[in-house]
């Protein structure tokens, strides 16, 4: 199977959400310091957008998704194949209107992914892929580009990309792996992305306890643009366990990088 149509139909409710976001983008009064946990009307009806399309286009199908929508609700929330979404991924990035919040789609078909969509619509960007078919980039009307991960093959060379640190704060990833360059930017979809294109060599999630939402889309996209995305302990990634939840963090390279970031993460050397 090819998953064609999956990718097409994620990829046009993407963009229904996307023109959706980008309206009240516009209208929304920035929140300075936004905490982490903060949600939105938008989060809501972004995810009712793109899961109404998707169950309709695919009414058998398992949905999840981060927000306790109707949609959601009245869906399966296991089987074969699991549609994975989340609606603002970055969400201080939208209500602080940086532009740095991302559309996730995925799909999981008997728990490995097959399709991706990120859809940035602050900057009309979308990076994608399907399984065995390579990852995408389009911006806007142009034509669609394909994404490959950088060559980088030293940690001490590397461009690592992370949320947003504290003042004077050292993510304990960089003393790990001591790159060359940070880029800070909220959304783990934003930052997958990152990789795929080949914007940056690496990024770490270091967070103890994520969901399936947080990850799925963006994995693929690394993958099929000739990266590795694992656990951090260099486990594979398992989608549709009970809870969604993962557990391991999230390591995402060009795949030259991933054994010695594995190696410079569990056992690091100040």
């Amino acid at each position: 199977m090819n998953f064609a149509r999956e990718l097409e139909v994620a990829l046009a409710a993407a963009a229904r959400a996307g023109d959706y976001l980008q309206s009240a983008y516009s209208d929304f009064k920035a929140i300075p310091n936004a905490p982490a946990s903060i949600s939105t009307e938008a989060d809501r009806n972004s995810q009712e957008l793109i899961l109404t399309a998707i169950a309709s286009a695919f009414p058998d199908d398992a949905l999840c998704g981060e927000e306790g929508t109707p949609t959601l609700q009245a869906a399966k929330h296991s089987g074969e194949r699991i549609w994975v979404v989340d609606p603002i991924d970055g969400t201080r990035g939208f209500v602080m209107k940086n532009g740095e919040f991302s559309v996730m789609i995925g799909l999981v078909v008997a728990g490995k992914v097959v399709v991706g969509v990120v859809l940035e619509p602050a900057f009309s960007r979308t990076t994608f892929a399907k399984l065995g078919g390579g990852c995408w980039v389009q911006v806007g009307n142009e034509e669609r580009q394909r994404c490959q991960v950088t060559e980088t093959t030293s940690l001490m060379e590397s461009v690592l990309v992370q949320s947003h640190a504290k003042k004077g704060d050292t993510p304990w990833p960089v003393v790990a792996m001591k790159p060359k360059r940070i880029v800070e930017t909220y959304s783990a979809g934003v930052k997958l992305a990152m990789v795929a294109r080949g914007d940056v060599d690496a990024y770490v999630n270091t967070y103890a306890n994520f969901s399936d939402w947080d990850i799925c889309a963006g994995d693929i996209l690394v993958t099929e643009a000739g990266g590795q995305a694992t656990g951090i302990s260099g486990n594979p990634l398992r989608y549709g366990t009970p809870g969604n939840s993962q557990r391991d963090g999230l390591l995402a390279t060009n795949g030259r990088l991933h054994a010695l970031a594995v190696e410079a993460l569990n056992n690091p050397r100040t």
